[in-house]
């Protein structure tokens, strides 16, 4: 029993191995010669535990820390203690795991994972051992030992960061090398013109299949942006990019640096190749408070003004605001910059505005625990109690409905005709495992797409009220982020938490294309992108424009 617990206890222990000596008379001897190929096994540590203090890759192959590999005990080592798991190697005189191998079998260092392994280096496959981590390199565990003064220089966030890093530069490597990439098997413009020609494709399925393919080979090309004042944009990363319906004006939320946010209007007229310039107009807006949600309203005409969310700060509360885009540009004379409105709505985490007749001149504010759908003309205010926080909305144009997302994972539309009376005023309701991000009607208003922190994007039949199709691939934990669908390529775009940008067949389901951001990944720098046909005006050129730090980028159709 004693000898039992002296094994179990060797495993675990951190400190460091004692050396071994060979006896003249060829039994294994420990340093104060306690004779332990007989089983007594005096010493606290015995010289078959491998463990020690933390070691960085560079150290000994045969130094302490390495976890030792994998294998089950083998016959000629009887006079040392059979451990599940390990097995003795009597040319080192030392226990190691994994599977036994002869030495002519393996070249490998004391303590590494076996090339008999089921995985790869550095593949997802590897077993994760808590308190270690593996280095692919050199194909070994090492261990982890938490510093009490931060000085610890391998953590588990900075190790997935050095993989993700590396992933992200192959991938734009590859990009960058491969001019021609192929969607779907056997799918190229030779055979798409080809099945045209033979009748195996109406109108709509060529055009949404050719955009697939042009999709797929958009290259990327980065974007001078000009302005009477460079040094504003030199040093503010970009927050929110966001296209008006024309794709002809781009609004952007920049962060700046002393604290709180910038925004203003860039000019895509001049997004034409091979130049690639647009112009940020000099009206520059600055608040101290963070933006919560944007979106364009359509008061004077189309999207003639910004609809903002602006968190409180110290005893100033949250509001939210409406900014006439004349403000940044004098693009219509009719539009006076004194047109300013601004609501106290605190706490308000989202926003969309109403294209419906029966609600004109509203928009809708999500807020904890309550739906606030304002008049702008009137003042006028409806109110609806929700059971968790609003995190996003957007209002159905042909039916007077608003959609909404909440934290709980609900989904639930609100017929606005109803006056705050009743429980009937939830015309439908569907439902997420996690808190929803974002909710897209489509035109028909007959389907919705939601995404949520779990990475899930479903397509969902508001009349069956069921899931009809799923988008693998995105990636979220906890970020409000939002999609972008465009119904008339047939497309579906998003951003995730790992900076990759991804574009799926509207259609299918089927993953387009993998965009790895041109900076390193971070979560503090997550891209902001607006796709559409027509960048630039109603003759523009189709693509993807995608914002990131200081720099705007276009991926363009070839």
């Amino acid at each position: 029993m004693i000898q039992d617990y002296q094994e179990q206890k060797c495993i675990k222990a951190a400190g460091k191995v004692e050396d071994m000596e060979e006896g003249a008379s060829g039994r294994t001897l420990h340093s104060d010669n306690t004779d332990l190929t007989r089983g007594k096994c005096c010493s606290p540590v015995p010289f078959w535990c491998n463990t020690g203090a933390q070691q960085s890759p560079q150290d000994s192959d045969h130094g302490d820390g390495e976890v030792p590999s994998t294998s089950t005990s083998t016959a000629g080592s009887s006079s040392v203690p059979d451990l599940p798991g390990y097995y003795f190697d009597p040319e080192k005189n030392r226990c190691n795991t994994g599977a036994q191998q002869s030495p002519q079998d393996s070249d490998h260092g004391d303590g590494e994972v076996p090339s008999t392994s089921t995985s790869t280096a550095g593949s997802s496959s590897v077993p994760d051992l808590p308190g270690y981590y593996f280095d692919p390199e050199k194909n070994r565990y090492f261990r982890l030992l938490p510093g009490h003064n931060n000085c610890n220089p391998l953590t588990k966030e900075g190790i997935q960061q050095k993989a993700m890093e590396h992933k992200r530069l192959q991938l734009l490597e590859e990009e960058d090398r491969q001019t021609k990439k192929i969607t779907r098997m056997g799918f190229n413009a030779t055979s798409l013109l080809q099945k045209s020609k033979l009748g195996f494709l109406n109108a709509t399925s060529y055009c949404r299949l050719a955009h697939e393919l042009r999709v797929s080979c958009m290259q990327r090309k980065k974007v001078q942006i000009h302005s009477s004042d460079p040094s504003a944009l030199a040093s503010d990363r970009f927050n929110l990019i966001m296209a008006d319906t024309n794709s002809d004006r781009l609004f952007t939320v920049n962060d700046v640096k002393v604290g709180g946010s910038k925004y203003g209007i860039i000019s895509l007229r001049g997004l034409k190749t091979p130049t690639l310039r647009v112009h940020m107009h000099e009206n520059l807006y600055f608040t101290n408070r963070k933006v919560n949600s944007v979106c364009w309203a359509s008061l004077n005409h189309l999207d003639s003004h910004i609809l903002l969310c602006l968190m409180g700060i110290a005893e100033t509360p949250g509001c939210a605001t409406l900014l006439p885009a004349s403000l940044f540009v004098n693009s219509h004379p009719g539009d006076r910059p004194g047109m300013l409105c601004s609501f106290r709505i605190p706490g308000a985490w989202s926003c969309a505005w109403s294209s419906n007749i029966q609600a004109n001149n509203c928009f809708s504010t999500g807020l904890s625990r309550w739906v606030l759908v304002t008049n702008v003309v009137t003042g006028h205010r409806l109110s609806f109690g929700t059971s968790s926080d609003v995190l996003t909305q957007q209002f159905a144009v042909m039916t007077p409905l608003l959609f909404n997302g909440c934290r709980s994972g609900e989904i639930f539309a609100i017929d606005i005709r109803c006056r705050n009376q009743g429980n009937n005023w939830k015309a439908t309701s569907l439902f997420h495992d996690s808190a929803v991000t974002s909710v897209k009607v489509l035109q028909e208003e007959q389907c919705l797409v939601a995404s949520d922190m779990a990475g899930k994007i479903k397509l969902w039949d508001l009349r069956t009220t069921k899931c009809v199709r799923q988008y693998e691939g995105h990636v979220n934990e906890y970020a409000l982020l939002p999609l972008h669908v465009h119904e008339e390529e047939g497309i579906l775009v998003a951003v995730g938490q790992d900076c990759y940008t991804r574009i799926w067949s509207l259609r299918d389901t089927h993953l387009l294309r993998t965009i790895p951001s041109p900076h390193p990944t971070s979560r503090t720098n997550i891209p902001s992108v607006a796709f559409s046909s027509r960048l630039g005006g109603v003759r523009g050129a189709p693509g993807l424009l995608m914002a990131v730090q200081q720099d705007l980028y276009y991926f363009t159709y070839s």
